[in-house]
């Protein structure tokens, strides 16, 4: 996502970070070690810029508080077996990749729900060999549902789950049994919280860690 909008960050041994105010939803800084330091991250990023500087804690570890941040959420990574037969996707409803500008923008549309974020997803995302989206489309060819896989390190990363209707049983399982067609034999990883966490469990995740988000307000 950040490379899509020209802010590509830099990966260091501990730490991704950047140093400008990422796109929003995303954070300015992700730890990529257990042995993460607030210094890692707090160095190499914009707290000074105002409200809206996050970070995401990969291994829940971190106290930024004394920092100006607070919590902005708990979260539990998740992990899918390769073996794992794929869940039944809902009838009626087919998943396939994006390919168009005008279908991202549809998609966009229809994960954002009102809250004027779509602009987010940008037509580069098309052209990235990382990342697939995907759209689950019901029998009159609507965006019902839809998801995000980002592939590498020999794993589908998996995000932006929706459904417009609210099944997210429905489409957690659409989107792992299109990521198995997709991506045979590698696993599916991923974290969740709340309605999506138990979602993506019932459809064969587990949970394998914390991760915390946060944010100066």
């Amino acid at each position: 996502m950040c490379r899509a909008h020209g802010l590509p960050g830099t990966f260091g041994p501990r730490a991704w970070t950047n140093p400008r105010r990422t796109p929003r939803l995303y954070p300015d800084a992700v730890t990529l070690s257990e042995d993460a330091t607030a210094d890692d991250v707090l160095a190499a990023i914009d707290t000074a810029g105002g409200g809206g500087c996050s970070v995401k804690d990969g291994f829940g570890s971190l106290d930024l508080s004394g920092a100006g941040f607070d919590v902005l959420f708990e979260a539990q990574w998740l992990h899918r077996r390769a073996d794992l037969p794929a869940p039944a996707a809902p009838g009626g409803v087919d998943w396939a990749r994006l390919s168009t500008p005008a279908e991202l923008v549809e998609w966009a549309r229809a994960w954002d729900a009102g809250e004027g974020l779509a602009p987010l997803f940008r037509p580069e995302l098309l052209s990235d060999p990382t990342v697939a989206i995907l759209a689950g489309r019901a029998g009159t060819g609507r965006v019902i549902a839809g998801a995000v896989v980002s592939v590498g390190g020999g794993a589908a990363g998996v995000s932006n789950v929706f459904a417009v209707d609210g099944d997210l049983d429905g489409a957690w399982a659409g989107c792992l049994s299109a990521v198995a067609r997709g991506w045979e034999g590698v696993p599916v990883v991923g974290y969740e919280h709340g309605d999506d966490l138990v979602a993506a469990v019932g459809q064969g995740c587990e949970v394998v860690g914390p991760l915390r988000v946060w944010l100066t307000p």
